[in-house]
């Protein structure tokens, strides 16, 4: 299948309770801008990206100020106020949200607003790697630590082989129509998927794994912030 237009899906319509802040996480100043602002700057600036959607909650009251004071490119970015409960209904919202700009065999490429370490080389060589791939991909890192499996209680029951293990990152990569089609079935058998390859892999495809970068790790706890500021800074250590 030949290479199609690429677009852009940024859910950030979630709270972060987790880092326990009055704002919502993905508002919150790294390295002297919203952590959205990052990921919006990095596919905004890429050439392969046609054109970046971000789902934010009906309610929001932060976005118009990222766009309006960001430095962003004029025209690259469209808010869709369609955000849901969850990751899951926010991505299945703005998909079906966008349907009639965007064509059926287009790559769409959803990407966690909490991951400000995205940069236009990893998108550049996700695309590429993935651009003639039947089924699309994600980006991902090998495990290395060694893995540990608990009971309810805390104690180790057993050790988890890494061989094989990789642990998943953003964007993920599919056409959009299998995409929207993988959600909305995935929603309908009732099944409780955390990211874009759940759903496709519960339709029976394999995603394709290419590797991340420790930088593009996600910010979910207060001491995130120091970390993603030391990369967004320079540190690639």
């Amino acid at each position: 299948m030949p290479l199609s237009r690429c677009f852009a899906l940024i859910p950030a319509a979630g709270a972060g309770a987790r880092m326990k802040t009055e704002i919502p996480k993905q508002y919150l100043p790294v390295a002297g801008k919203p952590m959205l602002l990052h990921s919006l700057s990095t596919f905004a600036a890429s050439p392969l990206i046609e054109h970046v959607y971000v789902v934010v909650s009906p309610d929001d009251a932060y976005i118009e100020a990222v766009l309006e004071h960001g430095g962003l490119p004029a025209g690259r970015i469209s808010v869709l106020r369609v955000g849901g409960a969850s990751r899951h209904a926010s991505v299945l919202n703005g998909l079906c949200a966008v349907q009639a700009q965007v064509g059926k065999s287009d790559w769409m490429l959803v990407h966690d607003a909490a991951r400000p370490g995205i940069t236009v080389d990893m998108l550049g060589r996700m695309i590429s790697s993935l651009r003639h791939d039947e089924v699309g991909g994600i980006l991902a890192l090998p495990v290395v630590d060694t893995l540990k499996k608990s009971d309810a209680a805390g104690r180790v029951i057993a050790t988890v082989p890494r061989q094989h293990m990789w642990s998943a990152q953003t964007p993920q990569m599919f056409r959009y129509q299998l995409l929207l089609d993988a959600l909305a079935s995935a929603l309908n058998a009732g099944l409780d998927v955390t990211d874009e390859a759940s759903a496709m892999e519960a339709g029976g495809r394999q995603p394709r794994l290419v590797e991340g970068s420790a930088r593009n790790f996600k910010v979910t706890l207060p001491q995130d912030v120091a970390l993603a500021e030391l990369y967004l800074k320079g540190f690639d250590g």
